[in-house]
């Protein structure tokens, strides 16, 4: 009766992984980096990074559960790594604000006497989404992404329920008792638009394309005072060439965030940690040369005194026929608040996706 039960057992388990749907995707890349200080006091850097993601998706029905992993290691050059016993420490200077001076870090131990605290794996995103009638369901924790005013967050304990009725889209959101979030979107006239009702405020977009010219706006109220956010965006094509003006405005009690086309202002290392109140203008131009991707991007972040600065980026994307893809992004930053901080830097990215 016993190996009875047990076989009954096997095979039920079988059948639900043969009935389960599971995929695997991600990506790896590898980036040398070389940066070129103007002050003479400042080190130059040469430094290799790499950086991997691994998505794990089963599904079943109409129930998905992802587990999304995500690692890096350490971005300096370690003292074990070039068989020195003896630390080092490089300097270098960040390309952020004048208000940030030249920094020191200091390199550790890579595999032999102890393993960095960056050189690891992380489950970074594990959420289920089913579905209950014609309610969306969404749980667990998952990033709620970049955008052109806030930096992405990620949470725990997450809960989403979405539908629509009658052409408009509700969304409620629930990350704590404090992050109650509410959203209605729709379409009128061409135009798509959507409010979201936060804890202390509300964010509004809206997106068309007129003529066509496509245009977007989006805003982040905050009930706090001075603290409002803002962006619009035009795109549209010039012959082989595509144009896209963005623009983010920040009251004086506000600062601009996030991680997009823009650029990079998480505040994070490597990062352009901005100050309350900046404002911060891109014009991206696009096009293809001999099968390579070619763009070029002028970021200029102003509007507090003493701290304007500007970058030009060149950047040239070109798929391989191992199935890699090649990257050279060419950085020229200008700081007029802090000359320290100029800089020109060269990265190079070998990049694969599966």
């Amino acid at each position: 009766m016993k190996k009875q039960l047990i076989a009954a057992a096997v095979a039920s388990s079988v059948s639900a992984i043969a009935m389960a749907d599971i995929s695997i995707t991600g990506a790896l890349k590898t980036n040398y980096t070389h940066t070129d200080y103007e002050a003479a006091s400042a080190n130059d850097s040469d430094i290799f990074s790499h950086e991997a993601d691994l998505k794990i998706t089963g599904k079943s029905g109409d129930t998905t559960v992802v587990m999304n992993f995500g690692g890096m290691d350490f971005t300096s050059e370690t003292a074990t790594s070039i068989s020195d016993a003896t630390a080092a420490t490089v300097s270098t200077v960040a390309t952020s604000d004048s208000t940030t001076s030249a920094g020191t870090f200091t390199s550790g131990t890579n595999g032999t006497s102890g393993t960095l605290a960056n050189n690891k794996i992380d489950i970074e995103d594990l959420y289920l989404t089913t579905k209950i009638g014609d309610v969306s369901i969404k749980t667990g924790q998952w990033d709620n992404g970049n955008n052109e005013l806030r930096a992405s967050s990620r949470k725990g304990g997450k809960f989403e329920a979405s539908t629509s009725m009658g052409g408009i889209d509700v969304k409620y959101t629930n990350g704590n008792a404090a992050d109650d979030e509410v959203t209605v979107g729709t379409s009128l006239g061409g135009v798509s638009v959507s409010y979201t009702d936060k804890n202390a405020g509300n964010a509004v977009k809206a997106s068309t394309t007129v003529g066509g010219v496509g245009l977007k706006y989006y805003a982040e109220n905050s009930d706090s005072t001075s603290a409002d956010r803002v962006y619009y965006e035009a795109s549209t094509t010039v012959g082989d060439v595509s144009v896209k003006i963005g623009k983010a405005e920040a009251e004086v009690s506000a600062t601009i965030e996030g991680d997009t086309w823009m650029g990079d202002f998480e505040g994070a290392s490597g990062a352009y940690d901005l100050t309350a109140g900046q404002d911060v203008t891109t014009v991206e131009l696009a096009t293809s040369v001999a099968g390579n991707k070619v763009t070029f991007r002028n970021t200029q972040i102003s509007d507090v005194a003493d701290k304007d600065s500007s970058f030009n980026k060149v950047i040239v994307t070109r798929p391989l026929a191992s199935g890699a893809t090649f990257e050279l992004t060419y950085t020229d930053l200008s700081d007029d608040g802090d000359t320290a901080t100029d800089a020109t830097t060269l990265d190079l990215e070998l990049a694969v996706s599966f």
